[in-house]
């Protein structure tokens, strides 16, 4: 049974619903506090406030989806969600009365929002204690897509609870995401640039941007790469799960063209010959390779005389480029990719026009 009672002029309904206490305004009339008290209860009875039957402390849910996230996530993904987190409790500790997860509402999480934008933020993301601690690299507030991608991870986890019965909707839903400004188009390099960047690399990085420039592979999925991962006589390479890293996106298949395949043989046998690592690009030592790799293509650039290639990452997008200029079909671009949602493929689509237009030449209605 709730209550009601009065504060100055104003008339409150007091109530516990599955263990939760309710407080609401209902304004200066006893008798119109007295129906509200009586409808509040009527809905505990029928259960339509939202809480599940198995309510459970957020401190412990969190801990449950990072077990969770490190079992089923790669290891990348699983210290991202576990940074995502880490803000989140730093924004409970000014919401100490939040406890449980049936407190947290699209309120709650828009205020997250609010505090993200406008507390001062470090070059790597992380929050800036202090003003003292205010630099000329110092800047005032997450990006956008920085906590788009938090919200994301908090309907990820919500979810989760409603799947273990903790939840009953999930309080994302009612919650916008931010405006992000429209991404530039990626980096692109012609095929007399992208010839002019292999010339130019020493014989000990030849090999490691060929390669980045026929297959499209992200940084881990080179460094990572295995020759158990290549078959030279089917000449694929297969990006897989191992024990010590995960895809980013699953596995998935490349095909090797005849120039990476006569560079790939001439490796192995080189291998086979020398320290004999299991890693196809390894270290002095045999181990995974350490170097820094985005310095070298940024030096190799400049010695080449090309402008505005600073990202490592650029190389992927010009492998899709120039597939999607070959005539290549969406689909299959984003497979060789392994892009998990064609969206993030069709950035490359502006790059076949002739081919959209050769496509419409066809019909004779």
């Amino acid at each position: 049974m709730g209550s009601i009672y009065r504060r100055g002029k104003t008339w409150y309904v007091d109530l516990y619903v599955r263990g939760r206490r309710i407080r609401r305004k209902v304004g200066r009339s006893k008798k119109i506090a007295v129906l509200a008290l009586k409808d509040a209860e009527v809905k505990a009875a029928r259960d339509e406030f939202g809480f599940a039957k198995n309510d459970i402390a957020i401190e412990k849910l969190l801990a449950q989806f990072l077990e969770y996230s490190q079992a089923n996530n790669s290891p990348a993904t699983f210290t991202r969600y576990r940074a995502v987190l880490d803000h989140f409790n730093e924004f409970l500790k000014d919401h100490q009365d939040v406890v449980f997860l049936s407190q947290v509402n699209p309120r709650l999480l828009d205020e997250y929002k609010v505090g993200r934008k406008n507390e001062w933020v470090n070059p790597n993301g992380g929050k800036v204690e202090s003003d003292d601690d205010i630099t000329d690299h110092t800047r005032k507030g997450a990006r956008a897509h920085t906590i788009n991608f938090e919200i994301d991870v908090f309907r990820t986890i919500f979810n989760l609870a409603i799947k273990w019965g903790y939840l009953k909707e999930n309080p994302t839903k009612a919650v916008d995401r931010l405006k992000v400004k429209d991404s530039k188009t990626p980096r692109f390099l012609t095929e007399k640039e992208c010839q002019l960047l292999i010339e130019h690399s020493p014989d000990h990085l030849y090999p490691i941007f060929f390669t980045f420039l026929n297959t499209g592979m992200r940084k881990a999925e080179l460094e990572n790469l295995e020759w158990a991962d290549i078959d030279l006589k089917r000449r694929k390479i297969k990006i897989r799960k191992k024990d010590f890293w995960h895809p980013k996106t699953g596995e998935r298949e490349i095909p090797v063209g005849q120039k990476l395949l006569d560079l790939l043989t001439n490796l192995n046998q080189q291998n086979d010959q020398g320290i004999k690592s299991s890693f196809v690009f390894p270290d002095k030592s045999g181990g995974k390779i350490r170097m820094k790799l985005r310095e070298q293509l940024i030096r190799i650039a400049r010695t080449a005389g090309i402008e505005n290639l600073t990202q490592l990452h650029a190389l992927r997008h010009i492998f899709a480029s120039h597939l999607m200029m070959k005539g290549v079909a969406l689909p299959s671009v984003q497979k060789l990719m392994g892009h998990s949602d064609i969206q993030t493929t069709m950035i490359y689509a502006y790059l076949a026009p002739d081919h959209l237009s050769d496509a419409v030449d066809k019909l004779e209605f």
